[in-house]
């Protein structure tokens, strides 16, 4: 037998092994129900904490990830702006200097057609006296006074050809050469110009009168022979054609990069081609300058256009992390909800099992046992003496 004390009256009553037990577990099941909840609700709560922690961290790496998104996205568009501009300014300096080349070509053509224009006046006033010379000489001494005059020409302009060579053609290929050779280089050596003199005169008692024509087949094929560019006829022949005394006659409809003149244009002729083919040299030089400049913003245009495709790749592998990124919160996410569930699933089990036990009364328990069922209502009838004396 246990004793108990009423925590009313102070009355001290029995009660056996089994009403003690019983008692005493209805005791400890209210106080493991309050810690129970106590406990759930310690959970719940840590739980919530751990999840707006783990969310409000997912959302600032989010948007820390985007920021620096941006940032690099800002940078790499500062990038192409500077490389689009840069491109720009080179295709301007480029086109200015192409202007520059073009302006100075011009400038020194016309210099030089001035230049010639003087020197062909100048020069016509020698015309009478080539005539004269021409009927006092026999046809042997004419022919060779022609091309000592032109030897002797040349020899006063050779400091203006320091590298020319101008010598009389005496090597004969197929039967056949011409009467001298004029070859310049540059001072790189660089060979820029050829030509292929051939000198004609008759005297006016030649019976056989020959035209300037007759002798341009054969001077054709000296020249070519010879390798040389330019084929140059000086000839006192047609005295009285208006054509031929008038100046220089170009003959290149008839035959490839051909001329006649009389003897007074012989030092003009040499002076203006060899301007043009210098001036043609400098101008391929600066072509060629101009198409490695092309060629260099040509490769620009190619490292800007392997930017471009390396900045959308470095996009799009980014736009790939940040959906890798949003997957895998959207994966916690998922299993902090399926936590969730378990915990409300929990939850609802505790409170169905507190309610099974908010159910058991002495009513239920001493149901079918009389033994137990007297006992309580012994133990009722004592406590309510007890009340009553009191």
């Amino acid at each position: 037998m246990k004793e108990l004390k009423c925590p009313k009256c102070g009355n001290i009553f029995s009660v056996d092994e089994a009403d003690y037990a019983l008692l005493l577990n209805q005791v400890k099941t209210s106080e493991f129900e309050a810690e129970l909840n106590r406990r759930i609700h310690e959970l719940e709560q840590t739980q919530k904490a751990r999840q707006q922690a783990e969310q409000a961290r997912a959302e600032a790496e989010q948007q820390l990830k985007i920021q620096t998104l941006q940032t690099q996205m800002q940078a790499l568009q500062a990038q192409i702006q500077q490389a689009e501009q840069q491109k720009q300014l080179a295709v301007a300096q480029v086109r200015q200097q192409a202007t520059e080349a073009y302006m100075r070509k011009e400038q020194e053509l016309a210099a030089v057609r001035s230049q010639t224009d003087a020197q062909l006046k100048a020069l016509k006033e020698q015309v009478d006296y080539y005539k004269e010379l021409k009927i006092k000489l026999s046809t042997k001494m004419v022919g060779e006074t022609l091309e000592q005059h032109c030897a002797t020409e040349f020899a006063r302009i050779r400091p203006l050809f320091p590298n020319a060579y101008f010598e009389k053609d005496n090597e004969v290929l197929e039967g056949t050469k011409g009467d001298f050779v004029f070859r310049d280089s540059s001072e790189d050596g660089v060979e820029y110009i050829s030509i292929m003199f051939e000198m004609k005169n008759e005297n006016d008692e030649t019976a056989t009168k020959h035209k300037n024509e007759d002798f341009l087949a054969k001077l054709d094929q000296d020249r070519r022979k010879k390798n040389c560019e330019y084929a140059v006829l000086v000839s006192l022949l047609e005295p009285e054609s208006e054509l031929y005394n008038g100046g220089i006659v170009d003959m290149s409809h008839r035959f490839e990069k051909m001329y006649v003149i009389r003897p007074q244009f012989f030092v003009p002729l040499i002076t203006l081609l060899c301007q043009t083919s210098r001036k043609s040299l400098e101008a391929k030089r600066e072509l060629a300058l101009i198409k490695q400049q092309q060629v260099d913003v040509t490769n620009f245009e190619e490292k800007l256009m392997a930017f471009k495709d390396g900045f959308t790749r470095n996009v799009r592998l980014a736009n790939e992390r940040f959906q890798d990124a949003i997957d895998e919160i959207d994966k916690t996410i998922a299993h902090l909800t399926k936590v969730r569930e378990n915990l409300v699933k929990s939850g609802d089990n505790l409170s169905a099992a507190d309610k099974k036990l908010q159910e058991v009364t002495i009513k239920r328990l001493t149901y079918g046992n009389p033994t137990m069922k007297a006992k309580f209502d012994e133990a009722r009838d004592i406590e309510h003496i007890s009340d009553k004396e009191h």
